[in-house]
């Protein structure tokens, strides 16, 4: 089995070229790389900066202000 040679690769990308146009190829390359980037974070687990807003104490919620009525009209 052969493996892929310099003219394959360019029938590859002229075929991405077509499907996807040129001014939506650099979105897909950074959304790529953006993924790739949060994959790699994932794997490695929360920093330190990242421990300390993980492990705060959730807030209450603020009670709830009394309705008010509309004022009768005289």
């Amino acid at each position: 089995m052969e493996t892929i040679g310099w003219p394959e690769l360019l029938v590859i990308g002229l075929v991405f070229v077509l499907l996807f146009g040129t001014k939506k190829i650099p979105e897909l390359g950074k959304g790529l790389g953006d993924g790739i980037k949060s994959f790699k974070a994932a794997l490695k687990g929360p920093t330190p900066e990242e421990k300390p807003a993980a492990a705060a104490p959730a807030e209450k919620p603020a009670e709830a202000a009394p309705e008010e009525q509309p004022a009768e009209k005289v």
